[in-house]
């Protein structure tokens, strides 16, 4: 709903331009050219939504270095700067003889001792098989003994041998016990080294677009030494300075609307984050902002966060009406069939445009996308 309420007068400076030297030869040469099709809009005072905006660079959500996590000479280097890389996918190889002869020591003790569990098995099922007898014959040797028909003596030596075979077969089952944990230790061997030469393949991550590729082939990698730098595709967001006073308004959750300039349009974005830590320097504090998943969006971009800022009186005009000259800012007004050039003073960006602070009056029609031709005094046809 707009205001009648005319909000500031003509400026003198306008008066001048419009007003001064309209019977210049180049004006009348102007006049008398061809007429040129426009569109044009009325000017009136309306309350507008203003907008606060926050300026700032896109990062990446998810950025990781990807390292050398042992010692030996890179083999190949499988991605460059801008390359997409898929998580999983081997990026770089580097060689380690000595891993390698770890692993095939790794395995032959494994085998080493899974080939002694045969005899140790069968050494345990003859001690069973002896425990088993001798078992027997002291059950019998125990009737006999009670009803007095063998002596003491040949008592005793039963239950000696029943006791040796037990103790044999405690011992058979005591070196399986070993082999076991000898089996055991060589496999964990193996695993280690396995793991080790699996780190002969950096890996990626996740999928993403490498940003930066540190080392080469034949190169000597150590552990920790940073091979390529990854940014995770598809999760980027706004990280925008955003003025001390505005600390108390602006919240996590919030809904934004971010321009970028590499994309020349408006998004719907959301507030992920505040930081809590305040540049002293500049009496900023970032807030980080969600964009949503899109190819063109890369880190390093530049980008503002419009966030809303109230309501306010205002005659706005639409950013494609405002040519700029160097410092001056001009709209083209429709007069009696002509172009004339206004200079305009321009404040803040609102919703439906730009405000315009002097230099036009409610009412005025100004040319709402002026040809790059078109000129003060031009002979102007308006079109719907």
């Amino acid at each position: 709903m707009f205001s009648n309420k005319i909000l500031i007068p003509l400026a003198p400076a306008v008066l001048l331009l419009s007003g001064c030297g309209s019977h210049t030869p180049e004006k009348k040469a102007a006049a008398q050219g061809p007429t040129v099709p426009v569109g044009v809009v009325e000017v009136r005072p309306a309350t507008v939504a203003t907008i606060y905006e926050a300026t700032g660079t896109v990062r990446a959500s998810s950025t990781s270095v990807l390292s050398a996590r042992i010692m030996g000479y890179i083999r190949s280097v499988g991605a460059q700067a801008g390359d997409t890389v898929r998580a999983g996918q081997t990026v770089a190889v580097i060689d380690a003889k000595e891993i390698d002869d770890a692993v095939a020591q790794a395995r032959a003790a494994v085998a080493e001792a899974r080939a002694a569990e045969p005899e140790v098995d069968n050494a345990i099922a003859a001690a069973k098989a002896q425990l088993d007898l001798a078992t027997s014959t002291l059950r019998r040797m125990k009737s006999l003994y009670d009803q007095k028909s063998i002596t003491s003596q040949e008592f005793d030596e039963v239950q000696a041998r029943h006791r040796m075979a037990e103790a044999n077969h405690q011992m058979a089952l005591a070196k399986r016990t070993q082999l076991g944990a000898k089996i055991a230790q060589a496999e964990s061997g193996l695993a280690q080294a396995s793991v080790n030469k699996a780190y002969m393949e950096v890996k990626a991550p996740f999928t993403g677009i490498v940003i930066e590729r540190k080392a080469e082939p034949g190169m000597l990698a150590t552990p920790g030494m940073p091979i390529l730098i990854i940014e995770q595709a598809g999760a980027y967001r706004l990280e925008a300075a955003v003025e001390e006073s505005r600390i108390a308004t602006i919240k996590a959750g919030s809904k934004v609307k971010v321009r970028l300039d590499s994309l020349d349009r408006e998004i719907e974005a959301r507030v992920s984050e505040i930081v809590p830590a305040m540049d002293t320097a500049s009496r900023t504090f970032t807030a980080r902002i969600d964009l949503p998943a899109s190819p063109l969006i890369r880190s390093g971009l530049f980008g503002r966060a419009l966030f809303p800022d109230g309501e306010k009186q205002a005659m706005a005009a639409p950013a494609s009406s405002i040519r700029e000259q160097g410092q001056i800012q001009i709209v083209f007004v429709a007069d009696g069939g002509m172009a004339r050039a206004r200079m305009i003073k321009t404040g803040a960006k609102l919703e439906g445009g730009i405000e315009v602070i002097s230099g036009l009056m409610p009412g005025d029609r100004i040319v709402a996308n002026p040809p790059a031709a078109l000129s003060d005094g031009a002979k102007i046809e308006v079109r719907p």
